[in-house]
């Protein structure tokens, strides 16, 4: 099978944890004969510094014309700690958005066992969590009209939604759910919003298209509580842009390390695949970055290339590798490997399923791991 893989590795630590990622699908397509085409673009504050655009037409030429996207990071000091700024990395992420019609954020939230000790939540509460959080990417408030009068002591931000624009997300979250334990929970704040109440209307009506999933609903304050108080109780959370941004970092506690967590946004056309954590920029050269929330959302980048045999290795090589205790610094300040040996550990572990005959001082030399 032969597909076009835009990678667009942007800033920080982007080029690295990417990077990864490109040596992981590579072992994948060398073992089940699959062809990945990979086309690479300008993104983020890169782009700027080379060509004064965060998102250049080049890119997003790129990106049309492929079956998938596979992101990096952005973001860059010079930006953050400068608010007069008027073209930032950050605007070339919700360009691609825009253009690209990236309608739903997918984040799957996980716990590990050996990783429990990171979270700052009890294990009795956060053994065996899995759920995931289907944000709408394209509306609401971040999106919607802003206004400041002339004397700058009064702003606005218009949140506005349509039912077409609530029903496409929420069929995917219900076929999700579907999938998994038939369970959907939608989180809004209808006792107050206009809009929410609208997201409960549609949803409401999707309910006889798939009876064979059960709807509950929470207030978006109970839910940020709910879930510290009991994780395990969610299969499928649906919910609207700013609510979705806020409870799925919230969420990420849980594993313990923003550098463990892929996402995915699809659009109409094609669908982007990054790592939730920022660029981080302090990190960046010194190959020390968490790579597996980028080799994660390859995996997802698999799923959405109807190959999930190859999605589901990925994932046992990644589990195999924090369950051995083959971790990054983010993990383990004392024992901890590079992001190239944990890379290279993942596609030793897709190449021959058999890591029983491991070579520590090998792995610490960043040499070949198994027999």
């Amino acid at each position: 099978m032969i597909m076009k893989i835009a990678v667009l590795k942007g800033d920080g630590i982007g080029p690295e944890v990417t990077n990864q990622s490109l040596k992981v699908l590579n072992a994948v397509a060398e073992k089940f004969n699959h062809t990945f085409e990979y086309a690479e673009g300008l993104i983020g504050a890169h782009a700027i510094d080379k060509t004064g655009n965060p998102l250049p037409a080049a890119t997003l030429d790129i990106c049309l014309d492929s079956d998938a996207i596979l992101f990096g990071a952005i973001g860059h000091p010079k930006y953050d700690n400068d608010p007069s700024a008027k073209v930032r990395p950050e605007q070339g992420r919700l360009g691609l958005r825009k253009a690209l019609q990236l309608f739903a954020n997918i984040r799957p939230v996980t716990s590990y066992s050996s990783l429990h000790f990171l979270s700052p939540l009890k294990t009795k509460i956060i053994e065996g969590v899995d759920f995931v959080i289907y944000r709408e990417l394209t509306g609401g408030i971040y999106f919607g009209k802003k206004e400041l009068n002339e004397v700058g002591d009064r702003a606005s931000d218009h949140c506005v939604y349509t039912s077409a624009e609530i029903e496409r997300i929420a069929h995917l979250a219900f076929k999700a759910a579907q999938q998994r334990r038939k369970k959907l929970t939608l989180v809004d704040k209808a006792n107050v919003l206009e809009t929410s109440r609208l997201w409960r209307k549609v949803v409401q009506n999707l309910t006889a298209i798939y009876p064979d999933v059960t709807v509950d609903y929470l207030y978006v304050d109970n839910a940020a509580m709910q879930i510290i108080l009991n994780p395990r109780q969610f299969d499928v959370i649906l919910t609207e842009n700013m609510f979705g941004d806020i409870i799925s970092d919230e969420a990420s506690v849980i594993s313990g390390s923003l550098g463990l967590l892929p996402s995915s946004s699809i659009g109409v056309k094609t669908a982007l695949f990054e790592p939730i954590h920022g660029s981080y920029p302090q990190a960046a050269g010194l190959d020390i970055a968490n790579p597996i929330g980028s080799i994660l959302s390859a995996a997802m980048l698999l799923d959405h290339l109807e190959m999930p045999e190859e999605a589901d290795l990925v994932r046992k090589a990644v589990s195999w590798t924090i369950e051995h205790k083959f971790v990054t610094k983010d993990i383990d300040p004392e024992n901890n490997y590079y992001t190239s040996t944990i890379g290279e550990l993942i596609v030793d572990y897709i190449g021959k399923n058999d890591m029983e005959e491991i070579h520590p001082l090998n792995i610490a030399l960043r040499k070949s791991t198994i027999i």
